[in-house]
């Protein structure tokens, strides 16, 4: 049985060695880097926000929307967290969300792990941020030049994410790259006009919601509970929805059978929610919707914990 793939998650088997280890020295890199750079006091006050964002994050990524060709996408995120929360907090999200993913639900390989994170956390991130300046720059001036600016950061993130996707099987002999970087880039510049409406959309609702939330101020405690409340519920409604998701391959799966490489992918070492499934409870709705609710949860609780851990080191 093939595994699952979803987006630019790259199971085992895709990738040449040096590649695989070339990932994971990069992505370990920068990652620690943002854990470093990142504001101790200021997560401390944000921590609710950015522990919610990286649980909605998480659900929404099991709901697979229809684009053209008979192919799915689901949103990225990488782009409306580093919008929300700055690219530092943002790549700790992105890089939970990957992580708890690959862990516990088989969703990308484990050696493959430190190639996702370079494309989602690292990649994902920091382009969304040098488009949105650069775009701002040119714009910021207009009414609407912040909505563009997003809308075009949210599309560049999955974008280039794309690229470096189709480059790293190119390097492994997965494909020529002449043919799978445009194959790549091609259904991907789809799914980021989907995720460029969504980040969008998610954005325009915060300003006329919570505003607050999209300022480095810190929160005080009142609204850390009412956003904590808010994230909490969004996400609910976001795992109870992902048994409507689109069952149609994702970009990358859809790439690989269309190429002939799928077969290159190799089962998983363990399988613990496979598919996004309680195993007990078989592959309908329910089941989904339990998993669901379990990698929210172990989502929050490492974002959470990783960042409390960062705050109060930052006390001393």
């Amino acid at each position: 049985m093939v595994p699952l793939i979803l987006a630019m998650h790259i199971p085992d088997g895709f990738l040449a060695p040096p590649v695989l280890v070339g990932g994971w020295l990069l992505a370990g890199l920068v990652i620690a880097w943002a854990l470093r750079a990142l504001d101790g006091d200021a997560a401390a006050h944000r921590l609710p926000l950015i522990g919610v964002m990286a649980a909605a994050i998480f659900a929404a990524q099991m709901l697979n929307f229809p684009i053209a060709g008979g192919t799915s996408g689901h949103l990225l995120g990488a782009a409306l967290a580093t919008l929300v929360l700055g690219p530092w907090a943002a790549m700790l999200v992105m890089t939970t969300v990957v992580g708890v993913q690959a862990l516990f639900f088989q969703d990308g390989g484990l050696l493959a792990l430190g190639v996702n994170l370079l494309n989602m956390a690292v990649i994902g991130v920091w382009v969304a941020y040098a488009v949105q300046r650069l775009v701002n720059l040119a714009l910021g001036r207009f009414r609407w030049g912040q909505s563009v600016s997003a809308f075009v950061a949210a599309w560049a993130s999955i974008f280039f994410a794309a690229l470096a996707c189709g480059l790293e099987l190119a390097l492994s002999g997965a494909s020529p790259a002449a043919v799978v970087i445009p194959a790549m880039g091609g259904i991907h510049a789809l799914i980021g006009l989907v995720e460029g409406a969504i980040t969008v959309g998610a954005l325009a609702f915060l300003r006329a919601a919570r505003p607050s939330l999209l300022q480095p101020a810190p929160l005080p405690p009142a609204e850390r509970r009412g956003i904590l409340v808010g994230g909490l519920l969004t996400t609910l409604l976001l795992v109870a929805a992902a048994p409507l998701a689109s069952t149609a391959p994702d970009g990358l799966e859809r790439v690989a059978e269309d190429l002939g490489f799928i077969t290159r992918a190799t089962e998983p070492a363990f399988h613990l929610l496979p598919d996004y499934t309680l195993p007990a409870l078989g592959e309908g709705a329910l089941s989904t919707i339990i998993a669901g609710l379990i990698g929210a949860a172990l989502v929050l609780g490492v974002a959470w914990g990783v960042l409390s851990i960062r705050a109060r080191r930052a006390g001393h």
